[in-house]
């Protein structure tokens, strides 16, 4: 099968060309010569252009799209995360259309779900945000909403969500290194001591989630991709963070107070137009001080999903990494 890849420069794209390569074409999405020189030792041919511009003879002879690219970046100018997440995507959804791809799958989040809410038992029907006060949320929810509706079997084109929550693993280049950071800085504490209790998903397994759509599940269609159990941010963050030889201390703050510290400060930081960051985002403060457990009953039947690696073995690896 030949596939065209965006986002293949970063922890979620890179992954799934190390993974398919072998018995895949991949052809991934380049906006420069230094990513193009990263996708190429990664496995994958780099095609020059971006979500701004991608045209359909950019993805010839394709079979498949991996639409893993999005505007994750939890502070930045609005419009970013429309022109990338809604228009970005709307854009390769024409683009594959036209080109004759017939299976488009988009890497979605349980995020386009949250609007400051605790979740608890949610599936699929969950209804999408559109109006979250979070701009990744409700860009995120456009977008998969585009993409569900782009749906259309009896043209040949099938469209399919893959939803992943806390996406973890070796070569990690977000949440490890930002929790990381926030620690070295003397910037982390917990919030309600990490008693929140969420879902996961490791690198491996939602690998294989996409891998399990690029041939099967009902098209227009969403499915979570978990790991084998929930944990607790306390239980997650800890056992993460020893992956890199580092002990969080044990302080703590009310949830409820760094939410209002949030839902203060973000609206000043963009009445002032403050380029960095605020001491943190409302969506960061609203994710990590609400449960998050999900189900993938739904792509264990369509998928015939099975978690490839445990949350125990994850982090043994991830240790044993380090040490070896």
């Amino acid at each position: 099968m030949k596939i065209f890849l965006t986002g293949g420069s970063g922890f979620v794209g890179g992954a799934v060309i190390k993974s398919l390569k072998s018995d895949h074409e991949i052809v991934a999405m380049s906006r420069s010569e230094a990513s193009d020189e990263k996708l190429i030792a990664r496995g994958a041919r780099s095609i020059r252009c971006d979500l701004e511009s991608v045209a359909a003879d950019s993805l010839e002879g394709c079979d498949a799209v991996i639409h893993c690219a999005a505007h994750l970046e939890e502070w930045g100018p609005l419009e970013r995360y429309d022109t990338l997440n809604i228009e970005g995507t709307r854009r390769m959804l024409e683009a594959a259309r036209k080109a004759g791809v017939k299976r488009f799958v988009h890497i979605g989040t349980e995020a386009a779900l949250f609007y400051g809410q605790p979740m608890r038992d949610v599936d699929e029907t969950y209804p999408l945000a559109f109006n979250s006060p979070f701009p990744y949320s409700r860009t995120k929810a456009r977008a998969e909403q585009d993409v569900l509706d782009a749906n259309d079997p009896s043209s040949g084109f099938e469209t399919f969500v893959i939803r992943p929550r806390l996406v973890w693993g070796p070569d990690d280049e977000t949440i490890l290194p930002a929790i990381e950071g926030r620690v070295k800085a003397g910037a982390f504490k917990w919030v309600d001591h990490g008693k929140a209790e969420t879902s996961s998903t490791h690198i491996d397994n939602l690998v294989h989630g996409i891998q399990l759509a690029l041939t099967k599940g009902a098209s227009g269609n969403a499915y979570f991709v978990l790991d084998d159990r929930t944990v607790t941010f306390r239980e997650f963050f800890t056992r993460y963070l020893a992956t890199v030889d580092i002990t969080p201390d044990d302080k703590s703050i009310p949830g409820w107070f760094i939410r209002g510290l949030a839902n203060i400060t973000e609206p000043i930081w963009r009445f002032a137009n403050i380029k960095s960051p605020p001491p943190v985002t409302r969506l960061a403060a609203h994710l990590m001080s609400r449960e998050c457990v999900l189900t993938d009953e739904k792509a264990r039947r369509d998928l015939g999903y099975l978690p490839v690696m445990t949350v125990d073995r994850g982090f043994s690896e991830l240790l044993e990494g380090r040490t070896g």
